[in-house]
Order: structure tokens, then sequence, then C-alpha cells
């Protein structure tokens, strides 16, 4: 039976020590790299889907594409603003990824999660039962007291692990009470 694992912006060969460095607390780009694969591979078994939710890579397309190849899993990528035209159409070329889309919509009991690069707060859906599962804030918190309905998936509050979904919804129903 394959798990369900979520991440978001990886920035795998984003050369910047806000990156890198700052909350993630690796000394080079390189280092990051090689702590986020092994993080990745540790957890992901080969058959296991990955929802990735965007700013996969940054830097030279053809070192990153080495890396990503790397990744157990088949990827689902929500593609995020550091994910430009030319890294979608390669991402499209590598057989890992099985789908690119703006974001995706799956169902836990009667609730509704959204899984896209940015917190949405609205969306075509009753609010009080659609989560927000989401990256691109970078900040080490999962949950935002001011939007109880969105989580954060980003390196930085995960460990820069692939988290697995019925984590992230047990970890839901602690705080909020909200998935039966």
């Amino acid at each position: 039976m394959s798990d369900i694992w979520v991440i978001s912006d990886t920035h795998f060969n984003h050369n910047k020590d806000f990156i890198f460095g700052g909350q993630r607390g690796f000394s080079s780009v390189y280092e990051m790299n090689e702590a986020l694969i092994e993080n990745w591979n540790k957890v992901v078994k080969p058959d296991d889907i990955v929802y990735h939710l965007g700013d996969m890579m940054l830097g030279q397309l053809e070192d990153g594409l080495k890396i990503i190849k790397q990744l157990k899993g088949r990827i689902y990528l929500a593609y995020g603003n550091h994910d430009t035209s030319s890294r979608l159409e390669a991402f499209n070329h590598i057989y890992n990824i099985e789908d690119i889309q703006f974001g995706y919509r799956l169902k836990a009991g009667k609730k509704t999660l959204l899984l896209t690069h940015y917190p949405t707060l609205t969306g075509n859906y009753d609010a009080s039962k659609t989560y927000s599962i989401h990256g691109h804030t970078h900040s080490p918190n999962k949950f935002d007291k001011n939007h109880e309905l969105t989580y954060n998936v980003s390196c930085e509050a995960i460990n820069c692990t692939p988290i697995n979904l019925e984590q992230i919804l047990f970890e839901i129903r602690q705080w909020a009470k909200i998935i039966n």
C-alpha cells in the first residue's frame, strides 16, 4: 500500500545563505541538497505519492534535474513562484514527476484539502470544510493562529523531510478539532 507525503519549498540548489543557512541550519547548499535527498528517500518508498507544493529547485536546470531524478516516489507538483515555464517543461520529462498542476484537491473524511503553493484562505468550497495545505511562507510554524484553516509544509516547518498526510490530518485534528 502506498503512502501519501507532502512537502514544499525544497529549493534544491538555491545558493543563498538565507535559504540553506537561516532556519534550515546548513553550512552550504551542497549540504542542504544532500540532507534533503537523504531525508526524502528515508521516508518515501518508490511507489508512494508525494505532493510537492512548489519551488522545487533553483539554479542550473540540469543540476536540479539530476537531484530530482534521485528522489523516490511518484511526484505530483503544484507549481510555485520559482517554478518557471522552462523548469515546468523540463519537469514534464522526468520519469518520477507524474503530474504538474496549479494545485490539488483531496478529500479527508468530510473535509476538503486544497494543496497549493500559496496559503489559500478562500476557495470554491465552504471555508469551514476546506483546509489549505501550503508552502511558500518559509515559516517554521505549521499553523497560523490568525488563519486556523491553513497548514504549512514549507521545509522549515517539517524538518526538511516530507510529512505523511496521515500525520498532517492527526495534527489538524489536534489543533482545530475540525476533521471528523
